[in-house]
């Protein structure tokens, strides 16, 4: 690989936020970090493959126009999930022909806002049914602090894009832990948002129980303060502001910690300990931490996953109904997904009313404590070809629930929840805890983060 020019080097060590002062003071421009952003990206896409439509020239163009927002000029990534005016939309799939879109979702339109420019659209998981971005008809997506292994899913591509350096935050989307897996494979931090407190996803809009929501992945706790300071439209939905978060705050929390999921799957040791050692760490700072149950049961993981295979229905049913569409050269993961809910239709209307309800259920655990801790994934990044789609049905999801079991309860109850880099692992692999809070209450998140942080 070639050496960078200067300003990519220096450039590379900027978060968002600082990006966007220097810009802003004129001590760089907007053109010429975004093309250090441009030779970042040409230099580390052989290895990472993240990139599935790059807009370099467009990017170009971007940044020499006088922007806004707390971003103004700050390079970026859209997941290929969602629309963006101009760029074909791909959904990580073989089975459908990219379509340009005639149109930007409204989603990507406020994360737009911000004053970000644009490099390209960044590759996920077919559809993002899964945790892991290895297309079976493509090369893998890798993860940038050790190429042998999996980013994550499925805004694989928006982490390892960020993890390498190439910029500073990228679009994701979450509607099972898509935005905090990665985050915690890669070593960044990743919120998923209350339920109602950013703009709606084109794809949630057609969901049974809208799970999902967008977001950013970043490498500071600042820089994904700022983001939802900017973008913060929960007052529609009757969601308190968060505001500006700067630092730490004042309260004293109760703490809930859990580790073990309900079923009793394995968790790695390291991120056991990589818990605890969070928990001691709050304690600390004057918190007080007690062990609580897991905050869901093993039916409420069954119900999950029949609302996700009847997804993957619709995924079929979308990609015949489309002109080019070749059912055949879907994935056998999103396919076998799909089977499971014919096969259980009978279930479905029972797990549905469940899931639906499952919001009150989950604000009842906030009774006793104010803030919940446990890992994010059951271990840190898994090889590439541990969770790839070749694998029998039954053995890939056995693997799927075993190391990511924590992260699916907030897209089900639509509370918030946030993925932090705390350690790593003896490989080198980071671990990442999350924190997660009562509907609304992201603001308790962002100053607990600040504080793990600092």
């Amino acid at each position: 690989m070639s050496s960078k020019s200067p300003i990519a080097e220096e450039t590379q060590a900027w978060d968002a936020t600082l990006t966007a002062l220097r810009i802003a003071s004129g001590e760089v421009s907007a053109l010429e970090v975004t093309e250090a952003a441009i030779e970042r990206a040409k230099a580390a896409e052989p290895t990472i493959n993240a990139i599935v439509h790059p807009m370099f020239d467009q990017a170009v163009e971007k940044a020499r126009e006088r922007r806004g927002g707390c971003f103004a000029g700050v390079p970026t990534f859209v997941k290929d999930m969602e629309a963006l005016y101009g760029a074909p939309t791909g959904f990580g799939t073989a089975a459908l022909p990219p379509s340009v879109a005639r149109r930007t979702a409204a989603s990507v339109a406020q994360f737009l806002g911000t004053g970000v420019v644009t490099l390209g659209k960044s590759s996920t998981a077919e559809f993002g049914l899964t945790g892991t971005t290895e297309p079976v008809f493509g090369q893998p997506t890798r993860n940038p602090l050790n190429p042998a292994h999996s980013p994550g899913g499925s805004s694989g591509g928006a982490a390892a894009l960020v993890a390498s350096g190439v910029v500073p935050l990228a679009h994701g989307g979450d509607g099972g832990g898509s935005i905090r897996i990665p985050a915690a494979f890669c070593g960044l931090v990743g919120l998923k948002a209350s339920r109602g407190r950013l703009a709606q996803m084109d794809s949630s809009r057609r969901m049974p129980v809208d799970i999902a929501t967008y977001g950013v992945l970043t490498r500071s706790v600042r820089d994904t303060a700022l983001f939802f300071a900017a973008v913060d439209s929960g007052s529609l939905a009757g969601l308190p502001p968060i505001g500006r978060v700067e630092g730490p705050g004042p309260a004293k929390w109760r703490v809930g910690m859990f580790i073990d999921p309900p079923r009793g799957t394995p968790v790695d040791p390291e991120v056991h300990e990589a818990t605890m050692q969070v928990g001691r760490r709050l304690e600390a700072q004057g918190h007080h931490v007690d062990f609580i149950p897991a905050p869901y049961d093993g039916r409420m993981v069954d119900d999950f996953l029949l609302h996700w295979a009847l997804l993957a229905t619709g995924v079929e049913a979308v990609v015949k109904l489309s002109p080019g569409g070749d059912v055949e050269k879907l994935e056998p993961w999103t396919r076998s997904l799909a089977r499971m809910a014919r096969g259980n239709l009978w279930r479905m209307p029972a797990a549905l009313w469940r899931l639906r309800r499952y919001a009150s259920r989950y604000s009842r655990v906030f009774e006793r404590c104010d803030v919940m801790l446990s890992p994010t994934t059951a271990a840190p990044a898994p090889r590439l070809g541990h969770l790839h789609a070749h694998h029998p049905f039954e053995l890939q999801l056995e693997r799927l629930m075993e190391l990511l079991p924590y992260t699916p309860v907030q897209n089900a109850s639509g509370g918030p929840a946030i993925s932090l880099p705390v350690a790593k692992a003896a490989s080198g692999l980071p671990i990442g805890v999350q924190l997660a809070a009562p509907w609304g209450q992201e603001r308790r998140l962002l100053e607990l983060a600040f504080a793990l942080e600092r």
